[in-house]
């Protein structure tokens, strides 16, 4: 049996497996049957089977009748969120809020129709300084609601194609970043992030709106339609929440279907906490190294938060406590020591020369 004769049964094989809508498994049963005749076909011909069997592969990889058990439990989501952040109380108190919305949209759908349908609440979108913890409370939510996390970034994004797609008439041909974030999710309901949605290119800001208008819609994301995919895929089961640094380049159109919640810069006595309990631990465990190789003087703190200055966020914080693990770690694998402690008076040694 030839490759292409070999690669034609796997293909009939996943169409018959990924349940397909039945409108799109006829379309794909002809295009099966059209590659069947370029068995043995010259180079150009091999190429169009080439672009067939790639597009086979993608449709019959999208989950269109998979999705995740979601777990609306708000204990176990106060749990997660004092376990990931700390702080930021008035917004973890809108999350709990808004979980508690879609419980009981649930609960009602499924007394009125025995089906676990889950209907929409407002869509989220966390607006803050970089660093104050908007993308990894997105993932908080989706870890509280036992469902995929998938992220598309938005920063420097110049194209509306990148989003929907390109036409299979290009050779070059590839889907978009929503059908890719889907089929990676592997569940037609994960929790879909939208990263930094104020920073796309100026020039292509408009068309970028547009769709994500489409997106956001609970009434048109129903059908959203890639033009890789040229078959409406349903949006409505997915959970989007979108992140910003200020909302001066958002369209209007936009803004409206979305619910901004302000996420409030950190103050020194909050990064002291969570450089202490949260981020500190987590770096050791990363670079290798021990609890009690390695200990921080808690009068040495305010020197480590705010060593250039104010951050409204953590990501400088983070720098230098990796950047001081680092030069510990150093330091153990060329024997200069099992252990260490910093203090006020050493600590210039062991913080980052910027």
């Amino acid at each position: 049996m030839s490759k292409v004769a070999d690669s034609i049964n796997k293909l009939r094989l996943k169409t018959r497996e990924a349940q397909l809508p039945p409108e799109l498994d006829g379309r794909i049963v002809s295009l099966i049957e059209e590659a069947e005749h370029f068995v043995g076909g010259s180079l150009d011909v091999m190429v169009h089977f080439e672009q067939i069997s790639n597009y086979i592969e993608f449709v019959t990889s999208l989950p269109w009748n998979k999705r995740t058990q979601d777990l609306l439990d708000l204990t176990k989501a106060t749990q997660i969120f004092a376990k990931n952040h700390y702080g930021l109380q008035p917004v973890k108190d809108r999350i709990l809020e808004y979980l508690s919305v879609l419980k009981l949209q649930m609960d009602q759908g499924k007394a009125n129709s025995g089906e676990n349908k889950l209907m929409r609440a407002p869509i989220l979108c966390f607006v803050g300084l970089v660093g104050t913890g908007k993308t990894t409370m997105a993932y908080s939510i989706a870890e509280s609601m036992n469902r995929k996390m998938v992220r598309i970034p938005f920063g420097g994004m110049s194209d509306a194609l990148e989003l929907r797609g390109q036409s299979r008439v290009r050779p070059d041909a590839e889907p978009g970043l929503v059908m890719k974030a889907m089929k990676f999710a592997n569940s037609r309901n994960p929790v879909i992030l939208l990263d930094e949605i104020d920073r796309v290119a100026e020039h292509a800001r408009g068309d970028i709106m547009g769709v994500l208008v489409e997106l956001l819609d609970p009434e048109q994301n129903a059908a959203f339609t890639d033009h890789y995919v040229d078959f409406p895929f349903n949006l409505s089961e997915s959970l989007f929440v979108a992140t910003a640094n200020n909302t001066t380049n958002i369209a209007t159109a936009v803004l409206d279907r979305l619910e901004p919640i302000q996420m409030p810069s950190y103050t020194d006595e909050e990064k002291i906490k969570i450089g202490k309990d949260f981020v500190f631990p987590r770096l050791l465990k990363e670079s290798g190294i021990r609890m009690e190789q390695l200990s921080i003087d808690d009068t040495v703190w305010p020197v480590i938060v705010r060593p250039l200055g104010f951050d409204a966020g953590i990501r400088s914080l983070e720098r230098t406590i990796n950047g001081i693990c680092r030069k510990v770690a150093r330091m153990i694998v060329e024997g200069k020591g099992t252990g260490f402690k910093i203090t006020p008076e050493n600590v210039n040694e062991f913080l980052p020369q910027w």
